[in-house]
């Protein structure tokens, strides 16, 4: 199932009521990158790294003509590095949000994105009980739910006693 990361734009008033601004980035290959490199990124308007997916295609294809290389070489090495963009591209997005000063408030598995927004929305409405004196019982200023914090739901569950590890080497530095 796809992993889609959630993130949300972080300006001097945080304002996390304007949902409709999230974005939901999908992990994996995107085989659109892969085939429109230029057109995808200029899409999500990822301008440095448009800039340096041309430069880096001119340099390598200007540096395989000029020492002789043949035609299908360069089509066969073009095509690997379409194939690195259609791998890294959510990792291009990610790193424009991050960037854009945008915070990564959740990880979402879902079949498509429109089942990550639901779920990601039932969730966060599930998080915003509301006290009697009108405010919100969740910190939206803390860390996002994917960091190792007691108490959050996203934390990772307490680790086993030392003494009952179980596996090969039982101990710490014991004789194997």
């Amino acid at each position: 199932m796809p992993v889609y990361t959630v993130h949300a734009p972080v300006t001097n008033n945080v304002d996390f009521r304007a949902t409709d601004r999230f974005a939901f980035v999908r992990d994996g290959f995107h085989v659109w990158a892969a085939v429109f490199g230029v057109i995808w990124l200029a899409w999500y308007r990822l301008w440095l790294a448009l800039l340096g997916w041309i430069v880096l295609m001119a340099v390598i294809d200007i540096a395989m003509v000029k020492f002789g290389v043949a035609g299908a070489t360069v089509f066969v090495v073009d095509a690997l590095l379409a194939l690195l963009l259609g791998f890294e591209a959510a990792s291009l997005r990610r790193w424009t949000l991050s960037r854009r000063k945008w915070r990564q408030l959740d990880i979402v598995v879902a079949d498509d994105e429109e089942a990550a927004e639901r779920r990601f929305f039932d969730r966060w409405t599930a998080r915003l009980r509301v006290t009697t004196n009108d405010q919100p019982a969740v910190d939206r200023g803390g860390p996002p739910p994917t960091r190792d914090v007691p108490g959050q739901a996203f934390s990772r569950p307490p680790s086993p006693p030392r003494d009952e590890i179980i596996g090969l080497f039982p101990e710490p530095g014991a004789p194997r």
